[in-house]
């Protein structure tokens, strides 16, 4: 891979990835551990052309950029879990409306105000289920650098080709930490642009009407065709309507576009699976002392692999299944109280088999740690 050698931040990481994935507008607030991706955006994406905006809270900078990509932009907004929680009506609504967006949520100890410069994992469920009602979601990690820019670039290619949000989960750990990142050259990673619709002005313009590929092309608001944008269950045509029939295809829909396609969305890595009989399951920042300690005890002759999971939701349960399936143990490595834990457990075959390695306090997870509650597991003889 070609392209540019830096050492950076994780938050500068995702930044230089929304640039090069083409982002024409920024709009957010700064709150800790995510403000360095508001004050990079500040400076460099005007210099590209685009629209940066401070806005004044959280709610009014999702429905910013809710608004630039009905216009056509590709847009992005960044924050942290109490921010996080003010978008959530926000959120649903550009699912409803099938808006393309990203969402970076750089988590941090909670609930409330919480641990604001404290690392945490305790986002995984809220991005999952902040929104009310039936709805399914994208929600995407990293543990380094070079996987935070192509997760990100991976995050403007799912929300244009599935009309929808996606929310990038990274934590204070791997957005604070610098490491060396290689920028690939420019085409080196393919884009996926806004489908723009063939429909002429002044013909019959059907903003919600699927081609047979699913795929829903869009007409820039304000440009040649006038539509209707609602957060209300609606028609082809974008008007409300409380038709059984309409509002159960089309919530059928919302959740199908996504949901089938679960294998296309799945990213992830795998490091000694094969034969291991004490497989690790670990995302995020907590998948780097997980690799440290498996990398360790295979030195030391230990049957130990890791999975790391890129993509949480759509959560990958036949992937996980697959995986674990030669695994004595399965342990989960995460900084919450078991929110990846229990959807490993809802998929594997001996859910009783499942143990969970983690932290709450703030404090990184170390393989010190991780290693004590392995030997608990084993002393156990279950």
């Amino acid at each position: 891979m070609g392209g540019e050698l830096k050492f950076v931040q994780g938050n500068e990481a995702c930044v230089k990835a929304a640039l090069y994935a083409g982002l024409d507008f920024f709009a957010g607030y700064p709150i800790t551990p995510s403000t360095e991706i508001a004050e990079l955006m500040a400076a460099r994406l005007p210099r590209k052309g685009g629209t940066f905006m401070q806005m004044e809270d959280e709610i009014a900078s999702i429905c910013a950029i809710i608004g630039a990509s009905l216009t056509g932009r590709k847009v992005m907004t960044a924050t942290s879990g109490p921010g996080f929680s003010l978008m959530q009506e926000g959120l649903g609504y550009a699912i409803m409306a099938e808006i393309p967006c990203v969402i970076v949520d750089v988590q941090r100890g909670g609930p409330s105000t919480g641990l604001p410069t404290k690392v945490s994992q305790g986002d995984v469920n809220q991005a999952r289920w902040g929104v009310h009602g039936d709805h399914a979601i994208v929600a995407l990690t990293a543990s380094n650098h070079q996987d935070i820019f192509s997760i990100t670039v991976d995050a403007f290619n799912f929300s244009e080709t599935y009309r929808t949000p996606v929310i990038l989960l990274f934590d204070e750990v791997i957005a604070h930490m610098r490491e060396r990142l290689k920028v690939p050259e420019p085409g080196e990673i393919a884009l996926v642009e806004r489908l723009k619709t063939s429909v002429k002005e002044g013909v019959d313009y059907h903003p919600y009407l699927q081609r047979e590929d699913g795929r829903l092309p869009m007409s820039d608001f304000g440009g040649v065709h006038r539509y209707n944008v609602t957060g209300l269950f609606h028609d082809m045509w974008g008007f409300p309507s409380e038709n059984p029939t309409v509002v159960h295809e089309l919530l059928r829909h919302l959740t199908d576009k996504i949901d089938n396609h679960v294998e296309k969305m799945t990213r992830y890595r795998e490091y000694f699976i094969e034969d291991a009989e004490m497989l690790l399951i670990s995302y995020g920042s907590s998948a780097r002392s997980a690799l440290h300690l498996v990398t360790d005890r295979r030195q030391h002759g230990e049957s130990v692999g890791l999975l790391e999971l890129q993509t949480l939701w759509p959560f990958p349960s036949a992937l996980v299944r697959e995986k674990t399936r030669n695994a004595r143990y399965v342990v989960v490595v995460e900084m919450n109280m078991g929110q990846v834990l229990q959807s490993v457990k809802a998929s594997v075959e001996r859910p009783e088999r499942v143990f969970l390695a983690n932290r709450v306090d703030g404090v990184l997870i170390t393989p010190a740690d991780i290693r004590n509650i392995l030997r608990l597991i084993q002393g156990k003889g279950v």
